[in-house]
């Protein structure tokens, strides 16, 4: 089989289109399309159809591609593990990580490790949960952090950390006085609601079925410091890991209030792929990842 058409076909059909897989594999468009017809005339068996400009896989090419996934996955694997041993703690660490956990959490492990490892180059953005997940089944990135547990046949995942769950609101909001909020406090509230999906917007939709109440939700924000400045400004309450809000709690622009469920806590997660080749650099940082949460735990009891 002549793997350089078989590259041609699988990215083809991983996006769907040809312009797109030109540009993944630097070549022009026609050079796509001709190898396609190549890999098909010389097995005489037809792996696609065009509906417009969308590419359709034929059961045989549904069957081919995920023989082909594989095949590539393996040679991107055997890069990496070459790579480690060429440069040893030198290279490039590919992070995604969810809102929340990306930006008030990672940020403290990435620096302890650019100090230690400086010749190691990092780059984390920020994506959905469901986005990180996609990416690091498609070997896109090292690692992901992601806000809830996935089951998905090409990840590992492992628990991370634990953290609270808190109501915050404007110091001078009625309910900022008490010290624990019973589910009747919350009834009729104006409550600002995370993105769906999201952590904090699973729970307090659990807390509210379970304890039959209905909340007002004048606003929907999928950014977590949205969400802080529209409580500042008054415009309702909203639950959120206590750490996201620290600043604005140790600056009494907001106050944090506890919820009397234990089970208002939130799991942060770490993905990878299940074959993905674990560089010495890479575990290293997992290292670091686990032995700063545990820390960070400990602190909390």
């Amino acid at each position: 089989m002549n793997l350089n058409q078989l590259k041609i076909f699988y990215y083809a059909a991983k996006n769907g289109n040809l312009s797109a897989a030109a540009t993944e594999l630097y070549i022009t468009q026609p050079a796509v399309t001709k190898g396609i017809q190549r890999l098909q005339e010389y097995y005489d068996i037809r792996f696609v159809h065009f509906v417009g400009k969308k590419l359709i896989l034929t059961d045989a090419g549904e069957v081919l591609y995920k023989i082909a996934e594989k095949i590539f996955e393996m040679e991107s694997q055997a890069e990496e593990s070459i790579r480690d041993f060429q440069q040893r703690q030198r290279g490039h660490i590919r992070i995604l990580s969810s809102e929340s956990f990306g930006d008030y959490y990672l940020p403290h492990i990435i620096i302890h490790f650019c100090k230690a490892y400086p010749l190691v180059r990092l780059s984390m953005n920020i994506l959905p949960t469901e986005q990180v997940v996609e990416n690091t089944a498609s070997l896109n990135c090292d690692l992901g952090f992601i806000s809830y547990p996935v089951e998905h046949k090409k990840l590992a995942l492992r628990e991370v950390l634990e953290d609270k769950l808190v109501i915050i609101a404007p110091p001078d909001h009625p309910l900022a006085h008490k010290e624990n909020l019973k589910p009747k406090d919350l009834t009729g509230q104006n409550f600002i609601m995370h993105e769906r999906e999201s952590a904090p917007r699973r729970a307090i939709e659990e807390f509210t079925r379970k304890n039959n109440i209905s909340l007002q939700i004048p606003l929907e924000l999928s950014s977590n410091r949205a969400i802080k400045r529209a409580v500042e400004q008054g415009i309702g309450i909203a639950l959120i890991s206590r750490r996201v809000a620290s600043e604005e709690i140790s600056a009494k622009r907001l106050i944090a209030i506890n919820l009397a469920d234990p089970s208002m806590k939130r799991k942060f997660f770490l993905v990878h792929h299940k074959d993905k080749y674990i560089s010495e650099t890479l575990r290293l940082l997992m290292d670091l990842v686990f032995e700063w949460a545990a820390a960070y735990s400990k602190a909390l009891q």
